[in-house]
């Protein structure tokens, strides 16, 4: 069985340093921070993670694995404000910016065969299993010389 563990929230800073530092993308110093809600499934094939992406395109969101560390970042933009000027909002629960979500994957998982889509605003990240070879009878050849 894998051991996951979602990142706290007093790490996002180095989560989305050491994200940087692997793609070489920066963080906008002006961005603004948003949280996306995830979901990591253990299933007998392997890990899903998904979360909501709604209005992300495939250009705005990063997936790498490293270090045992499944890391999603991206950018999700406000989609549709620019026409309301000086209005003032009465009610805002969209959340719009620069988002790092981290989930250390432990167990016998297969990164190589790992797979990501993005479809109608959810983003799935697969991560298959390597299969157990434990507990399997391999005979041997013996050769008399």
């Amino acid at each position: 069985m894998a051991r996951i563990f979602l990142e706290r929230h007093e790490l996002d800073d180095d989560l989305r340093r050491l994200f940087e530092q692997l793609t070489g993308n920066e963080a906008p110093a002006h961005a603004a921070e948003c949280r996306v809600p995830i979901d990591v499934v253990e299933t007998p094939k392997g890990i899903e993670v998904v979360t909501d992406l709604v209005g992300v395109g495939a250009d705005d969101v990063q997936v790498v694995i490293a270090r045992d560390t499944l890391l999603i970042s991206g950018m999700k933009r406000p989609a549709g404000c620019e026409h309301h000027g000086d209005a003032t909002f009465h009610v805002a629960e969209r959340v719009f910016g620069r988002f790092t979500r981290a989930v250390r994957l432990t167990g016998a998982l297969d990164v190589s065969r790992a797979e990501a889509t993005l479809r109608a605003g959810e983003l799935r990240v697969t991560v298959p299993r390597i299969e157990e070879r434990r507990g399997r009878e391999h005979r041997i050849l013996v050769r008399a010389d």
